[in-house]
């Protein structure tokens, strides 16, 4: 609301920084991202660019090879480690890796340091947090994901066989950002909020099974009843906790209380 609900302004607000940045300075940023290539070619800026992709690209700063190693490129620095020692998984986690990777290499930071960040980093509480594996299932906690980029992105890092908990209150969601991942990788939905109606309507084709609950238990029984060994349940709402729980840390702690009882 403080961009009276509007895209174009929320960029235009956050873009001021890099009017403001030297020759001095560094804008470090995901190359494949077209807003961020349409405001690189409205607005001039000193700054020396340091763009990273998942692939390498024209003008590449960091990317995966295809030996899978991850490649950081500086003036500064050179280096490289195997993707598969990052210690979050994830494209998005990959992103993140990248974007602290060359702030640490524009900081001279030593080589040995950054590769031990990246490969013990601990992530987040909330955010694809593992919770514990009950009966050769494993749970995953992804509270934090409260809209559907989050879950997308939660999704994307998720193997096939995935039983996926949606629901809370919506937020004018548009379920199709994720639809084919949902598709690709989910065997079951369960829905856990007060009211479940839009995300029936609209899973209920696309999934083989799709469970209506109320409730933390309920949402529980119905996952330990479809998941198998080897499969994984994702909390990853895409909505806000307010309808069920006071808060998004509430709902991914209650959900963590309840794996443990199941052991």
């Amino acid at each position: 609301d403080r961009y009276d609900y509007k895209m174009d302004n929320y960029v235009k607000a956050k873009f001021r920084i890099i009017r403001n940045l030297t020759s001095e300075d560094a804008f470090i940023f995901w190359q494949d991202d077209p807003t961020i290539q349409r405001q690189l070619e409205q607005i001039a800026t000193e700054a020396r660019l340091f763009p990273f992709a998942e692939h390498e690209e024209h003008q590449s700063h960091a990317w995966v090879d295809d030996a899978g190693e991850l490649v950081f490129d500086t003036s500064e620095t050179s280096l490289k480690m195997p993707r598969a020692e990052l210690s979050l998984n994830g494209l998005h986690n990959l992103y993140n890796s990248m974007a602290a990777g060359l702030s640490a290499c524009l900081l001279d930071i030593k080589k040995e340091d950054i590769r031990r960040a990246l490969s013990d980093f601990e992530g987040v509480e909330h955010r694809l947090e593992p919770a514990g594996t009950v009966d050769g299932v494993r749970y995953i906690n992804d509270s934090k994901a409260t809209n559907v980029n989050s879950c997308w992105y939660a999704l994307e890092s998720m193997p096939k066989g995935t039983v996926l908990i949606l629901g809370g209150k919506d937020k004018g969601n548009d379920y199709s950002e994720i639809e084919l991942l949902v598709r690709e990788k989910v065997k079951a939905i369960v829905c856990m909020g007060k009211d479940n109606s839009k995300l029936i309507s609209y899973f209920g084709g696309i999934v083989d099974q799709i469970r209506d609950t109320h409730s933390l238990d309920e949402a529980m029984a119905a996952c330990r009843e479809i998941a198998r060994p080897g499969d994984t349940v994702l909390l990853s709402p895409c909505c806000a906790s307010f309808d069920l729980f006071s808060s998004y840390e509430d709902r991914g702690r209650q959900f963590k209380q309840a794996v443990a009882a199941m052991k």
